[in-house]
């Protein structure tokens, strides 16, 4: 079943509000008062949650990738938040700026930042760290880093980041892509789970996708996910 149900906590009622019956219309309606809320409601709103499915593996080696990998992805994601973060303030402030030597002056700032201190983070990580941050960057932003770089610089520039990131074995034109890759749906329920126990705080992401579709796919399919140290 395909659907976002809503988390119901059985508790007293009366801790957080009261129910009184009003006639209205020759019917008895219910309203509920929420304490400290003035405001009469018919019924309580409460937050949607997936009700996500529990992952079984064909063998322990499949389990094991499957830890690596989830250690890995809640490492990097905060640079992915942030990358996201930093664009958007970009654009904003960009659109307040009426001369074009005020948007250049702003844009060298950003530049420095994702030269200089993003950068700088990736050439920490390792091989898979850095190849998860990269698909991560095009969910959070719905662009490639290869298209922020030539976006923000030259084509060259990004041309030749891209070059440098292969000699590690990343490739800076990664996509995020749950539908088609196992790894990245792997990597994408770790995500809902990590946001879920709180560990990492949710950004909704620029590129579409359904969870559910993508778990009837392949958790009904017993290929195994590779992933690389």
């Amino acid at each position: 079943m395909k659907s976002f149900l809503s988390l119901i906590l059985f508790l007293p009622i009366g801790l957080f509000a009261q129910i009184e019956p009003v006639e209205k219309d020759s019917t008895l309606v219910q309203y509920i008062y929420i304490e400290g809320d003035s405001i009469p409601k018919i019924a309580i709103d409460l937050d949607e949650v997936l009700l996500l499915n529990k992952l079984k593996f064909a063998t322990k080696k499949e389990r094991i990738k499957y830890l690596i990998l989830r250690r890995k992805t809640i490492k990097v994601y905060p640079y992915a938040k942030l990358a996201a973060e930093r664009l958007t303030t970009l654009k904003e402030r960009l659109e307040t700026l009426k001369s074009k030597r005020a948007k250049k002056r702003y844009s060298k700032k950003i530049q420095r930042f994702i030269e200089d201190e993003f950068s700088a983070e990736l050439k920490k990580l390792t091989k898979t760290e850095g190849q998860i941050l990269v698909k991560l960057i095009h969910r959070q932003t719905g662009k490639t880093t290869f298209q922020l770089i030539k976006e923000l610089r030259s084509g060259w520039r990004a041309f030749w980041f891209n070059s440098t990131a292969n000699l590690f074995d990343i490739s800076l034109k990664r996509e995020f892509n749950p539908i088609e890759v196992k790894e990245d749906f792997y990597i994408e329920d770790i995500l809902e789970r990590a946001f879920q126990n709180s560990v990492l705080k949710r950004q909704e992401p620029a590129i579409e996708f359904d969870y559910y579709d993508l778990s009837d796919k392949w958790l009904n399919d017993q290929t195994t996910v590779e992933t690389k140290n």
